[in-house]
């Protein structure tokens, strides 16, 4: 999976043939996108190498591929430096593989999942699982969680790590947004955020585990619609406007 999605580790002319060497290294690839998404990218780049060195623990390629990244790219020294990774034990910091890729996972969807907060509960809760849909079903990142997800069921020590480097904080970060969308009147007072927290996101979920139905743009939409129509407060009820004191009376149709 990792030559698939990264190119080979080879060094030499293969190098041209890795994603993350070029990233880094070749200007032209950068020009490709615009330059307010090359650190965001760089983030990603970076996560990916983690995620998908790790399995590759004591081969020299990889190790040749890390520094020379870390000798010739400044901005991935930077991004290693920051995840507290050692330049030349980058794969040794994850308890497994799957470890690894699960931080790798979280680092690399951090930003394009952050939790928006415009006021309108409606269009950021659509705007985010738009965005989780897009990732889990558009990107090699979702076929790699997927497969995490399975075997964490008999896994026990990467079911602990996929809770702890993953599926808790994602929780976390959408509970907290639920809770002021709660505080702002938004949500009724009596409502488990948690709760909707596993209606939203693990409805997603269910349909990629578990394919009878695709993950649509417009099953987002109505998983967001149905939700939202039962958990705002209830309009108020309209005042009714009794009759001025000289208004004629109708008479009953029985007189």
């Amino acid at each position: 999976m990792s030559r698939a999605l990264f190119g080979s580790w080879e060094l030499g002319d293969e190098r041209a043939g890795n994603v993350t060497w070029r990233w880094f290294t070749d200007p032209a690839s950068r020009a490709l996108n615009v330059a307010e998404e090359h650190e965001a990218i760089g983030r990603g780049c970076t996560a990916d190498l983690r995620a998908a060195v790790a399995p590759r623990g004591g081969d020299t390629v990889a190790d040749h591929l890390v520094a020379d990244l870390l000798r010739t790219a400044d901005e991935f020294a930077r991004s290693a430096r920051l995840s507290g990774v050692s330049k030349t034990t980058l794969y040794r910091w994850w308890p497994s593989a799957g470890a690894l890729a699960l931080d790798g996972y979280f680092h690399a969807v951090e930003e394009p999942l952050a939790f928006e907060d415009t006021g309108d509960l409606r269009a950021d809760l659509t705007s985010q699982l738009r965005a989780f849909a897009r990732i889990l079903t558009r990107t090699p990142a979702g076929r790699v969680v997927t497969e995490l997800i399975g075997q964490s069921q008999t896994d026990h020590d990467l079911a602990a790590a996929f809770r702890s480097l993953y599926s808790s904080e994602r929780r976390r970060l959408a509970g907290e947004r639920l809770l002021r969308a709660r505080e702002q009147g938004q949500i009724r007072e009596d409502v488990d955020v948690q709760v909707l927290v596993d209606q939203l996101w693990g409805a997603v979920y269910h349909r990629l585990l578990i394919p009878d139905e695709p993950v649509t743009d417009d099953f987002v939409v109505a998983l967001v619609s149905h939700l939202i129509d039962g958990i705002t407060p209830p309009a108020p009820p309209r005042p009714t406007v009794p009759p001025p004191p000289d208004a004629p009376v109708r008479p009953r149709d029985d007189q």
